[in-house]
């Protein structure tokens, strides 16, 4: 019954890749625009498989959100392991499939990273956070996970080449950030001006 069903899964997967393959190039030849990001990542999904690979075992890179094979397949990441694993988009991984159907993910080959600190905002119904001049979506699982708002100052995790999304690395509540800028604010204001004979003399605001 096990075989049964991970063969009826594998059936229903090869038969929405099909149907995927074949929507993306009638979309082309209508519009001459390729997914660019979709196809590097699969290229380099493409580029991971070291031999033969048996029918339970897939290998592939991670889009931010989803897994990318070598074919172009997409397989859903469970998103609280994205998140508490903090996956990089075009991180390597492996899919396993089970006997009973599971579907078992792990990380084989981490892309160097970067680190890039921005502020969480949410735009077109979407977490990003602004850093570097431009939006890095995020995981709504990371951002519950770390229970974070809208104006908190956030640090990413990054490839080091071109990315859409961003891994949540970090979070200093705004509330937080703000009492340490009047902090520093104040501290300037209060500082005491040395006179000519070293004694402070305190300033007049």
């Amino acid at each position: 019954m096990a075989d049964d069903t991970l063969l009826h899964i594998q059936e229903l997967l090869e038969n929405a890749s099909n149907s995927l393959k074949t929507a993306n190039a009638m979309l082309r030849s209508l519009t001459g625009v390729a997914d660019v990001d979709h196809e590097r990542l699969s290229t380099r999904a493409g580029s991971m498989a070291s031999g033969p690979v048996s029918g339970k075992i897939i290998e592939g890179v991670f889009d931010g959100q989803n897994m990318v094979d070598g074919d172009g397949n997409t397989y859903p990441v469970p998103a609280n392991y994205a998140s508490k694993s903090k996956l990089v988009e075009s991180d390597g991984m492996k899919l396993t499939i089970t006997d009973e159907g599971k579907f078992i993910y792990k990380q084989i080959a981490p892309v160097p990273r970067r680190t890039a600190v921005g502020m969480l905002i949410r735009e077109d119904g979407q977490y990003k956070v602004l850093s570097e001049g431009k939006p890095f979506r995020v995981l709504l699982a990371s951002v519950t996970f770390y229970r974070a708002e809208v104006g908190d100052q956030v640090s990413i995790l990054l490839p080091e080449g071109e990315a859409k999304w961003g891994a949540i690395d970090a979070v200093l509540p705004k509330h937080v950030a703000d009492a340490a800028a009047k902090e520093t604010v104040s501290a300037t204001v209060t500082r005491r001006k040395k006179s000519d004979d070293g004694e402070l003399t305190p300033s007049v605001e």
